[in-house]
């Protein structure tokens, strides 16, 4: 098993902070982004926890919060600012092309709730970011028409069967052009708040990382005699 380093992150986007949690090690198979739509506690949550699980699969994981603390306490509709919520995932993936040790990972990412919509939103931007997707219920719809049918890498849609929204996010998920998968989890609603629902929600994305999270190819070097002429 790896033995992960857990490092307490800011990052910046744009003019404030997001609060962030990587538990990163030098032999990880990939880095895995987990989106947050709310402030919590990165150690001792839902999310924690599904990240917990995807660690025990091989990968490193960064649990970020889309939110602010200010911003969960003054502004209740802040969560459903799906543009502002994708450009704060696009400032995560340019804070990641500067950092040595995650560069060359190859990049999954897991989203929920309105999440999902700015997780897509921000992709369509730039498709060859991430090598896969799983969206965990959510409301990828919220995204728009252009951006879903946009989306390039194989996107897995997690759902649960109690979910009220299922219609809604089956719409969004028959606009992506993409490599895609639909996955119902019984017996549970869009939170996965059943026992064993979130385990299984997080052994089905850690399915879909290992299918499509391929180790990115070392850069040949051009002195080394093998480029062709």
């Amino acid at each position: 098993m790896m033995k992960l380093r857990h490092t307490p992150l800011s990052i910046a986007a744009g003019p404030v902070w997001l609060e962030a949690l990587l538990a990163h090690s030098p032999d990880t198979a990939g880095l895995v982004l987990i989106a947050q739509n709310s402030v919590g506690n990165h150690r001792d949550s839902r999310e924690a926890h599904f990240a917990k699980r995807l660690q025990d699969a091989g990968y490193a994981t960064l649990i970020f919060d889309l939110l602010t603390h200010h911003e969960e306490a003054r502004d209740p509709d802040a969560r459903y600012n799906t543009p502002l919520l994708g450009q704060r995932i696009s400032a995560l993936f340019e804070w990641l092309r500067h950092q040595p040790p995650l560069v060359s990972l190859p990049l999954g990412l897991v989203a929920s709730s309105t999440g999902s919509a700015a997780a897509i939103r921000a992709m369509a931007k730039e498709p060859m970011t991430v090598s896969a997707l799983v969206c965990r219920g959510g409301r990828p719809g919220l995204a728009g028409m252009s951006p879903l049918r946009q989306i390039a890498c194989p996107t897995r849609m997690l759902v649960g069967e109690k979910d009220d929204g299922l219609a809604h996010v089956r719409q969004a998920y028959d606009l992506l052009t993409c490599q895609k998968d639909w996955r119902v989890i019984p017996g549970t609603d869009d939170f996965f708040r059943e026992p064993g629902a979130l385990d299984l929600a997080a052994t089905q994305a850690a399915e879909w990382f290992h299918q499509h999270l391929t180790p990115i190819p070392a850069a040949v070097d051009a002195g080394d005699g093998n480029s062709a002429s």
